[in-house]
């Protein structure tokens, strides 16, 4: 299967970052690094096409056998190279790396839109976490989020959840009237059991 719109243009979003990142690197030595070839050419100070082309090999590379990369440190580019993650999610775990501070821990990177057990599973022989745990908590703080009431902002906060999925579920009761039990979201389209183990400690009908 061929990569997303998302997923593409995520990725032409990394290289021009990495590249960008280069080119500063360059221009902010006063001389070329021991071992280091220098491409000159109308531009300087950027990256060249060999240089892009590097870049590119960079973020394909695999994971060394042991290597893990860190979450709450590593930047969307490093995050690509994990089982699992394109580079729309890479960008989408800095994001909310950056709104929220360190993760701390796989349990809180499934925060993440987009991430699921599946991806958690893939990865987990490959990450580390140098920041602290912080707590779980949703726009309810250490509150349930309720079914029948919530808003689509805070039922947006729930894990597996996001936006889409929140109006869905507003939009469904108030076709069908309140839920009666957490199992009772399996009426809305796109939501089923997985989902609903994800947020049963997260919400109440």
């Amino acid at each position: 299967m061929g990569a997303s719109r998302d997923d593409r243009r995520a990725g032409l979003v990394l290289v021009a970052l990495a590249a960008a990142g280069l080119g500063v690197r360059l221009a902010s030595h006063d001389g070329p690094a021991p071992g280091a070839v220098l491409y000159r050419g109308d531009h300087a100070g950027r990256p060249d096409r060999d240089s892009l082309a590097e870049i590119a090999a960079n973020l394909a590379r695999p994971l060394a056998p042991g290597e893990r990369i860190d979450i709450d440190r590593a930047p969307p580019e490093e995050l690509t190279r994990l089982p699992r993650i394109g580079p729309a999610l890479a960008l989408r775990i800095v994001a909310e790396r950056t709104a929220r501070g360190p993760f701390g821990s796989l349990d809180q990177l499934d925060s993440v839109p987009g991430i699921g057990p599946l991806v958690l599973q893939g990865i987990r022989d490959h990450v580390s976490f140098s920041g602290k745990a912080r707590k779980r908590t949703n726009s309810a703080g250490a509150m349930r989020v309720t079914l029948s009431t919530a808003s689509v902002d805070e039922l947006a906060q729930l894990p597996g959840i996001g936006p889409a999925r929140a109006r869905a579920i507003v939009e469904n009761r108030r076709r069908n009237g309140p839920f009666k039990s957490v199992e009772a979201l399996k009426r809305v389209n796109g939501i089923g059991p997985a989902t609903i183990e994800r947020i049963r400690r997260f919400v109440a009908p």
